[in-house]
Order: C-alpha cells, then sequence, then structure tokens
C-alpha cells in the first residue's frame, strides 16, 4: 500500500484503442485514455473529483501534482473489454495476500463511492443534458444501469441475487453487504470460483462503474 509522501502506485491496462490507468490502493479511481499517457494524465487531472471519495471513507488522498505523484507498478495487457470501456485485468497486488486491515481499507473505500453516487443521484435532476450526439441515459436508467452491472459483478464473487429496483434501499443495501462482506474476508486474493474474480479486484470494478455514472450525472446535470 502506498505510505504518505510516496508515489502512488497505478496499474496500467493497455489494449491498442484504449488504455487504464488506476490507482490500486484507491478503488474507483480509474480512468482511461486512447493511449497510457492520456489515462496517467486523466487519472491526475481526476484527483479532486476522487477526493471525496477518500474523505467518506475516513482517509485523505495524497497531493497531487501530475502524473509525476505516479509510479507504476504493472502494465497488464487489454482485451475486447478494455477497448470497449471498462477495466477488466486483475493487478497481482490484488491477487496477493491481505491483512484484515488492507481488506477493511478496500471495503470502506468501496461503500464511500456507493455513498457519493447516492449523493449524486440524489441532488441530479431526473431529466440531463444530452450528450453531444444527443444521447445519455437519464437519471433513473442510468442508476438502474449502475445496479444491474453490479447484480452481475456480484456473480463473479459468487453472490446470486435478483436486481433490486431503483426505490428499493433495503435491497440494495442487501446486495452492497453482500459484496462488502467477500470483500472484507479476503485474505488470500484468490477467486472464490474458476471463472470468478478477485474480490478486490472486484471492489476496484464496482468502485470505479459507480463513480463512472456518479461524474456523468454530476457533468450532465449542469
Amino acid at each position: 500500500m502506498s505510505k504518505a509522501g510516496s508515489p502512488i502506485r497505478v496499474a496500467l491496462e493497455v489494449a491498442p484503442k484504449r488504455a487504464f490507468a488506476s490507482a490500486v490502493d484507491w478503488p474507483g479511481w480509474s480512468r482511461s485514455g486512447r493511449t497510457a499517457d492520456d489515462a496517467l494524465e486523466t487519472l491526475a487531472a481526476y484527483a479532486e473529483r476522487y477526493a471525496p471519495v477518500a474523505t467518506i471513507a475516513g482517509l485523505k488522498l495524497p497531493k497531487v501534482s501530475g502524473v509525476e505523484s505516479f509510479t507504476v507498478i504493472e502494465e497488464l495487457e487489454g482485451d475486447a473489454t478494455t477497448t470497449f470501456g471498462a477495466p477488466s485485468q486483475p493487478a497481482a497486488v490484488e491477487c496477493g495476500r491481505a491483512t484484515a486491515n488492507d481488506a477493511e481499507r478496500v471495503a470502506q473505500l468501496l461503500e464511500a463511492a456507493w455513498e457519493l453516487l447516492d449523493q449524486v443521484v440524489k441532488s441530479s435532476p431526473a431529466g440531463l443534458r444530452k450528450g453531444p450526439r444527443g444521447g445519455g441515459r437519464d437519471r433513473d436508467k442510468m442508476f438502474a444501469h449502475v445496479l444491474g452491472a453490479e447484480q452481475a459483478y456480484a456473480r463473479k464473487v459468487g453472490i446470486r441475487l435478483q436486481q433490486p429496483s431503483n426505490d428499493d434501499r433495503a435491497a440494495i443495501r442487501a446486495m452492497r453487504d453482500a459484496l462488502l462482506g467477500v470483500v472484507r474476508a479476503d485474505r488470500s486474493g484468490k477467486p472464490l470460483w474458476d471463472r470468478g474474480w478477485p474480490p478486490r479486484y472486484s471492489a476496484r470494478r464496482l468502485a470505479w462503474h459507480a463513480l463512472d455514472h456518479a461524474w456523468e450525472m454530476q457533468d450532465r446535470s449542469s
């Protein structure tokens, strides 16, 4: 784990047409670009937007002054999912042993990403400004999309639940608690089944998706 004052550890996932840079100690702080350099620059630009997630989790994000604040610890070969627009490769540090404190920290940051998403959903208008080509989901459809993705991601860590409806807070809480339980229990970094995801990678993917759409809602609310 990156210590205060040390460079922020980043894993790069690179495909021919898209790259993702992910701060492996800060689940959800992942951004993409056409090249690895573009992804790193965008990751640095989003530090200020990610900082509230760290604050909600009771942590403080290190100061970021451009890409020089990062140290790339691993470069992964991307795939079709990378090109489509999602980080799809676990980093080695997410597949190794974890202490109870490590697992709890990851869980707290994932929960903080969800809390930020909930705040944004609550404060956003139902109708969002359309994208440059007139497309894009409105608020409720976007939130339903996030819940549907989380229900699908849950299967990757052995959880099978129905997708909650947007207004069923108890069901949403139950799904999130089940996911957090898997992350908190992780000690080996190994997937729970052959085609599953390592729990800490699942937390990064879940947090990234929640924040990606939370930030989109914010951008399209103005």
